[in-house]
């Protein structure tokens, strides 16, 4: 039986049995399910111990400060490996995120020693970085002392891992060859649909493939379920309301958020005729098939709602759907997914959310703490998460290319991987880099709500928006 068992483990090693095809062959022998992928993960652990120093730093302890959130379970439950891998110990706070990003503001602008890395948004990192709280994290993925050689920094989907990069100048081009690798990319979030399949069936109406045919399925749907509203979308006074589907549309629309001129003055760009245009259908959605109380709804409830069937479809990040197909939700096993380009071209540029790990310029340790970040985002920890928890979306493509992954999702997730496939080329962070992020897109959202509720007309609230979004550019030094 052990002769049996190494010829498995020796078969997978070179590479002639897949991770699903090693564990289901190791069942067969009598090792459980459960116990086969805890032995998968000690051979990655061995193997990646093969050909780099990784207990360099054994017997040294690092500290997280985390957000509550699958990425994080998906870490701690592998946590074991790496400890084994490095001889380090690992401690970390977790905070839900509605106080997590105050208590990572909190320690860096304190210049508090006591995290050495912590999760963050590529967004933040334009104010973290300029601060001098976080380092430029080239230094160390550059040198092959400090990262071992299967780390494969380019394996990282290329618009993900640009977008993590800047090079600190406002309007500077995000992934430029000057730009400073101020995150590294752990998970992301594309934005497209997902969709009730049975209420869309029932209502007669079409997955849309355009703007124009998103207001009519939405309405359609609407009027074909009873009890139930078209389609969600995020819409509290917050940046996180311009971020998923409605810059994702706009984007694609090919709508920008700011003019950059030649002498790099940034200037606003949302009182062009094609942004009111957009605008105009984007309030109407939302007026006949939008949540009753969607000035209110945040990524939780655009996601709850879909779960609990309240809504038809949503136009929000794809793992929101991801986790609204499973679990106790009322609707687990009735979604379905599909790409979603507004302008119709067929060609999906969504804009992007990306949960990164950053290391603290204050760190007692860089050179330990990296051995964390780059084990923590490294290929066999990705496949680990993906395959084994609800680690999505990676952010690297060997784990995409993967065909247990691919299956497992294709399985209960229908057109979710072909969603993220054609999407995934187009797809990075549309916003143009710039200190006052959070305030304008806060103000847009804020001047979203009042075109919506009819306070203002769309083309008078959008000429009132960037006259205030070019005074506070002005004003800050930067218009």
């Amino acid at each position: 039986m052990y002769e049996k068992q190494k010829d498995l483990i020796s078969a997978w090693q070179r590479g002639q049995l897949s991770r699903r095809g090693l564990i289901r062959g190791l069942a067969a022998l009598g090792v459980t399910g459960a116990t086969a992928g805890t032995l998968f993960n000690m051979m990655q652990t061995q193997a990646l111990a093969a050909d780099f120093d990784w207990k360099k730093h054994s017997g040294k302890g690092i500290k997280l400060l985390l957000n509550k959130h699958p990425y994080t379970d998906a870490m701690i439950a592998n946590l074991d490996n790496f400890k084994a891998l490095t001889g380090m110990d690992v401690s970390y706070d977790v905070f839900p995120e509605d106080v997590y990003f105050d208590k990572v503001t909190a320690a860096l602008s304190s210049r508090s020693s006591e995290y050495d890395a912590f999760m963050t948004g590529a967004y933040m990192t334009w104010t973290y970085g300029p601060a001098g709280w976080i380092v430029d994290h080239n230094e160390w993925i550059q040198d092959s002392s400090k990262t071992n050689p299967g780390y494969n920094w380019t394996d990282m989907l290329e618009g993900v891992r640009k977008s993590c990069a800047w090079n600190g100048r406002p309007g500077g081009e995000l992934g430029s060859d000057d730009a400073k690798q101020w995150c590294i990319p752990w998970g992301y979030e594309q934005n497209n649909l997902a969709y009730n399949a049975g209420m869309m069936e029932k209502a007669g109406a079409a997955v849309p493939t355009n703007m124009d045919e998103m207001i009519e399925a939405a309405a359609r749907a609407q009027a074909g379920n009873d009890g139930i509203y078209g389609i969600g979308v995020r819409g509290s006074r917050s940046w996180a309301t311009i971020h998923p589907g409605f810059l994702s549309a706009y984007a694609n629309m090919g709508e920008i958020d700011l003019n950059v001129s030649d002498d790099g003055k940034l200037s606003a760009a949302m009182n062009t005729a094609g942004s009111k245009a957009f605008h105009a259908k984007w309030v109407k959605m939302i007026q006949d098939s939008g949540a009753a109380d969607w000035s209110t709804h945040t990524w939780y409830q655009v996601g709850t709602d879909l779960g609990a069937g309240k809504s038809a479809m949503i136009y929000d990040a794809d793992i929101l759907g991801y986790f609204m197909n499973g679990g106790d939700n009322a609707m687990a096993g009735k979604l379905a997914y599909a790409p979603f380009a507004a302008s119709g071209n067929g060609a999906p540029t969504p804009n992007i959310w990306i949960w990164s790990l950053a290391m603290s310029k204050f760190s007692k340790d860089l050179d330990a703490t990296w051995y964390f970040m780059q084990w923590a985002s490294g290929p066999e920890h990705g496949l680990f998460g993906a395959a084994e928890m609800d680690f999505v979306n990676p952010v690297r493509q060997s784990v995409w290319d993967d065909a247990d992954f691919r299956a497992r999702l294709s399985g209960s997730y229908p057109g979710y991987v072909e969603m993220h496939d054609v999407s995934a080329p187009g797809a990075s962070i549309k916003f143009t880099a710039q200190p006052l992020f959070f305030d304008v897109t806060t103000e847009w959202a804020a001047t979203l709500q009042k075109m919506v509720a009819k306070e203002v007309p769309v083309d008078e609230g959008l000429d009132q928006l960037a006259a205030s979004i070019d005074r506070q550019l002005k004003d800050a030094g930067l218009g």
